[in-house]
């Protein structure tokens, strides 16, 4: 069951080799599914939830959930947090990104 204000997904990059190369190591070394959603991002369920994406080089992306996104991200800012990408809607349901007092970018989503 999903928690308001808990880790619920990680999102990592696989710009530096092909998605079929990441999902091959991961499934010889370790076993992992996947479940392709395009040809540039493929997800996992093992153990915590997540993801791989070509589309960028970014570092991993921790992922909180919210069952209320709007009171989640004034509660960010309030505590001073600064938002980086307002609320968007994105393939099963709607986040936002924030950076915290020390620069780690997370974000927070909700169905």
């Amino acid at each position: 069951m999903r928690k308001n204000g808990k880790l619920d997904y990680i999102e990592m990059q696989a710009a530096g080799g092909t998605l079929d190369s990441v999902k091959a190591f991961y499934s010889a070394a370790f076993g992992w599914t996947f479940t392709d959603y395009g040809p540039t991002y493929s997800s996992f369920a093992e153990g915590l939830d997540g993801g791989f994406h070509t589309e960028s080089a970014a570092k991993p992306l921790p992922i909180l959930f919210s069952t209320d996104l709007e009171g989640s991200q004034k509660a960010v800012e309030d505590a001073g947090g600064r938002v980086v990408k307002p609320i968007y809607p994105f393939p099963g349901g709607r986040r936002f990104h924030f950076l915290d007092p020390a620069g780690n970018e997370l974000a927070v989503w909700a169905e």
